[in-house]
């Protein structure tokens, strides 16, 4: 299999009949690394060395203009043990968010501050309501739409904008319990839909959350709270701005971890 794959490199061969294993949408060669075939998108530019980038997509590789493929080969299996680490825990996550995804439809389940709600169309309201069962404890969302006509992008519809209002509320409430223990004043909330970035803070007091941060359990939701507010007091990621968040969260290194790895739903 290496001689075969060795030929292909050389060749320039396309790498759409590549094993399975990891496959870059726009790979152009392949090779065996740690015994786990790796077809990559390879781009030539003037710089002087090898480059590597592992993503959703997989593996990209920017070389040298001019640099055989054999050079690059070898430069592959000196570094083979991070690419494979990488692009495994890459597709873990993957796979956990498409677990993760919803579907949008009566009975419908999502995770909402570390429990889940399960979505009940109801024709009989005007707007939707959480509702709570005495005897189960169970949760459950009514949104006020008719099942077996509702489109699932009327459910999601709804569903994000009662999300949004209870964002705007449940963030309030926790600044306004971080702030004074921080000694500091936020001035101005707004909510962001980025897609890998949690919050953001201004110099000015404005502060910015990720409303899907609802989707997490509370405590997580209160580290990027206290991450943000801490910087208010201190503008970078220095080791005087961890400093003030320690003082907060001892925990803080582990719900960053777990914040991490946590799988959100997709939207």
């Amino acid at each position: 299999m290496l001689r075969r794959l060795q030929r292909m490199l050389d060749s320039g061969v396309h790498a759409a009949s590549a094993p399975a294993g990891f496959h870059h949408p726009r790979a152009a060669h392949e090779t065996l690394l740690d015994g786990q075939p790796v077809a990559y998108a390879l781009r030539r530019s003037p710089r002087r060395s090898i480059g590597f980038s592992v993503s959703a997509e997989g593996l990209a590789v920017s070389a040298p203009t001019g640099l055989a493929l054999a050079d690059i080969d070898q430069a592959l299996q000196r570094k083979a043990g991070w690419i494979v680490r990488k692009l495994q825990e890459i597709g873990a996550r993957h796979q956990r968010l498409e677990a993760a995804r919803i579907d949008w439809c009566d009975g419908a389940v999502l995770p909402f501050q570390g429990e889940l709600l399960t979505l009940v169309l109801a024709p009989s309201l005007t707007h939707t309501v959480l509702y709570r069962d005495e005897l189960s404890g169970a949760a459950r969302l009514q949104v006020a739409l008719t099942p077996g006509s509702a489109q699932p992008e009327q459910i999601q519809k709804a569903v994000q904008a009662w999300l949004m209002q209870q964002a705007r509320q449940i963030f309030t409430e926790r600044l306004n319990h971080f702030a004074p223990r921080l000694g500091v004043q936020w001035r101005q909330l707004g909510l962001s839909s980025a897609a890998t970035r949690w919050g953001s803070a201004k110099a000015d007091g404005t502060i910015r959350l990720n409303w899907r941060l609802l989707h997490v359990r509370p405590e997580l939701l209160d580290y990027v709270v206290v991450h943000e507010l801490s910087h208010l007091r201190v503008m970078d990621h220095s080791p005087r701005f961890w400093a003030v968040v320690q003082a907060i969260l001892p925990d803080h290194v582990a719900l960053r971890r777990q914040l991490r790895h946590d799988a959100i739903p997709r939207w």
